[in-house]
């Protein structure tokens, strides 16, 4: 046990961890009972720490650090604390533009800040609001720190699409997001940027530098540059975006560790090996630590270029403190440097546990700084590296990190994605060394000869390598089973895959084993998991069934981001159309599923002697778009304004009715529906 003691830091983030995931499972905002709890739990943990010995002044700490970590959760919510739309809202919108991007649809979206909506409460009007632009003309007037207007439809963030989904309502409370809607007219733009503002003249530099970039390499490659370079990935189109998903190579376009790593890394590397070039230098300075210094200095203005997002935040982070170890003659790359990563960004923004790039990054990174350290405590592996290995053990590290990191991140991006990309690894062995040896170190080089007016041949060498991978991207894609669809797991799943790797990561001995049999376990789980019966929408438009072909849908257009949703976490390759086509149940409006019968009435005002024939001829009656009392149980578009979307599990004796509203609870970001 002193073994695993001695490794009781790398648990820190851990027992923060699950305290904010406890916050966030709630059902309800904590009162004053769960201040009572914590208050008792503290003065237990004292206690234990005061008499309970060597042992019990170190596990006295785990309470310690739950409870803190649901503080950090709990204070960051209330932190970031903004007003949202509470209704429907349709006129003029005024704000200042903060981030371009593309929505799902493929259309120019717009993120404001400081809005103004005509006839509200400045004190009620959201901090920022989201506007997709379905307009021809809708790029003219998006410059970043402009101020525009235009005339919208918002609404309120919508609430997950089916009980226990995606939660956006979460995600926008914490970016400070009030209001999503469309525009069907093009901005119109107010005010220019200011002149002196930091922001708005980096945000200039950053569409400066992406417009170069496509203009230099045409088409989608500069496309794939300014979205690695400066994240702007506007440009890049939805035929190569697919192929690099189903490939698994879609990482390469979010600025994430691998490309500050690479970045850093290479800016560290030709630092130092050019000084140990030149013996007075080598001798002189501390070469080791100048190249660390200036490649945590690239790192930063890299953050800045990039657009700053969570993500790059987090990788930033990451990079930041190895560069750091090395400054104070530390050991770089090692599993306390990723636990203290880890802390800084629970720290400072513990929503991002909930988050896959949070989850997949620290996946990876522990993985393989786990398995190489132990492969470095092997002899046999070293003597691999002797010899006529020698060559051979670059091509064999590489293909073991890409098999980790592949491994340790796949279970993480098929509970979120619905997907396993069945040749991610060999498209990430022909892809991701193109990345770091031609891609990375020619757009530095690139940065570096802009000065002098040589970058032409950089950029060429570049979109070289980028066209490399769009390639691998499109061919990988191609090949039969490139997909494989998996269906939604529950929540505990996740959980309990993380929680044993890692268990199997930290935990010395052969008691590693339970880690990694607890993922097992959790993966039979999530074998044998069941979809809903019937899914219904939250606005009672759309309506979907399972049967023997897939689910039944009830539209063939319309609702299709929540259509799109229940396909995907069924682990269906249909689309809505195929969906739709497929024989409806029973006679469209009364159906036989299982031991019971279920109703739909999809007319706004069914008559009463309707609803009261079908109530005694059904078990259920769903009447989404009716907000007329039903004599009989039934789930109606007042159920659904209220609660959400819904589901319903036919069990052999009774109706399993579940609402988006009782799976999350009632929270500080669903309190304000409309």
């Amino acid at each position: 046990l002193y073994g695993q003691a001695t490794r009781f830091f790398l648990w820190v983030p851990v027992w923060l961890g699950a305290g904010i995931a406890a916050y966030f499972a709630l059902p309800q905002e904590p009162g004053a009972a769960h201040g009572v709890g914590a208050a008792a739990t503290l003065l237990a943990a004292f206690a234990l720490r005061r008499w309970g010995g060597d042992a019990g002044r170190v596990l006295a700490w785990v309470p310690i650090l739950v409870l803190f970590g649901g503080a950090l959760a709990l204070g960051r919510a209330h932190l970031v604390a903004a007003p949202k739309l509470t209704f429907f809202y349709y006129g003029p919108v005024e704000g200042t533009v903060l981030v371009v991007d593309r929505s799902a649809s493929d259309v120019p979206r717009v993120l404001l800040g400081a809005p103004y909506l005509a006839r509200m409460d400045p004190a009620r009007t959201p901090a920022r609001v989201r506007v997709s632009l379905h307009s021809d003309h809708a790029g003219t007037a998006l410059i970043p720190g402009a101020r525009i207007a235009v005339t919208a439809r918002l609404a309120p963030p919508g609430g997950p699409v089916e009980p226990g989904g995606f939660d956006f309502q979460r995600r926008a409370w914490f970016s400070s997001l009030g209001a999503v809607g469309y525009a069907r007219a093009p901005p119109v733009l107010m005010a220019p940027p200011p002149k002196r503002a930091f922001r708005p003249w980096l945000d200039g530099l950053r569409q400066r530098i992406a417009m170069r970039l496509m203009a230099e390499m045409p088409g989608q490659k500069g496309a794939f540059a300014a979205a690695i370079l400066v994240g702007d990935r506007s440009a890049i189109d939805p035929a190569p975006l697919a192929h690099l998903r189903a490939s698994n190579l879609a990482h390469l376009l979010a600025i994430s560790g691998l490309h500050m790593g690479l970045l850093t890394g290479f800016v560290f590397a030709v630092i130092r090996l050019g000084a140990a070039a030149v013996p007075p230098l080598a001798l002189r300075l501390p070469a080791k630590k100048i190249a660390a210094a200036v490649a945590l200095l690239v790192g930063l203005a890299y953050l800045g270029l990039s657009g700053a997002n969570v993500a790059t935040q987090r990788a930033f982070v990451m990079v930041a403190v190895m560069l750091l170890a090395v400054l104070f003659d530390r050991a770089a790359i090692s599993l306390r440097a990723v636990t203290l990563a880890a802390i800084i960004i629970l720290v400072l923004r513990p929503e991002s546990l909930l988050s896959p790039g949070f989850q997949m990054s620290f996946a990876a990174t522990g993985a393989l700084v786990a398995v190489f350290e132990t492969l470095n405590r092997d002899a046999r592996w070293h003597a691999l590296g002797r010899g006529p290995g020698r060559v051979a053990m670059p091509v064999l590290s590489l293909v073991m990190a890409s098999a980790v990191a592949g491994a340790a991140t796949a279970p993480v991006s098929a509970f979120h994605f619905n997907t396993v990309a069945q040749y991610g690894l060999l498209a990430n062995l022909l892809s991701v060394p193109v990345m770091g040896s031609v891609v990375m170190p020619a757009a530095v080089l690139a940065g570096c000869l802009m000065v002098l007016g040589l970058e032409d041949l950089a950029f060429w060498v570049m979109g070289q390598g980028i066209g490399w991978i769009l390639g691998v991207a499109s061919w990988v894609a191609s090949l039969d089973g490139s997909v494989w669809r998996v269906p939604a797991a529950p929540g505990a799943v996740l959980a309990a895959i993380l929680a044993g790797g890692v268990f199997a990561i930290i935990w010395r001995g052969p008691g590693r084993a339970m880690g990694f049999a607890a993922m097992a376990c959790a993966i039979w789980v999530w074998a044998g998991a069941e979809r809903p019966d019937i899914l219904i929408s939250d606005d009672g438009r759309l309506v979907g069934v399972a049967g023997a072909e897939g689910r039944w849908l009830n539209r063939a257009k319309g609702s299709g981001f929540a259509a799109r949703v229940w396909l995907e976490n069924d682990g269906d390759r249909a689309d809505q159309a195929a969906a739709a086509a497929r024989a409806p149940p029973g006679d469209g409006q009364l159906w036989d599923l299982g031991p019971h019968r279920v109703a739909l009435i999809q007319a706004k005002e069914p008559a009463s002697a309707e609803l009261s024939a079908l109530c005694a001829r059904a078990d259920l009656v769903l009447t989404p778009r009716s907000e007329f009392p039903v004599p009989c149980a039934a789930i109606t578009a007042l159920d659904l304004r209220r609660a959400g979307s819904h589901t319903v599990h036919l069990r052999a004796q009774k109706l399993g009715v579940t609402s988006a509203k009782a799976v999350a609870g009632d929270r500080l970001w669903n309190r304000a529906g409309r």
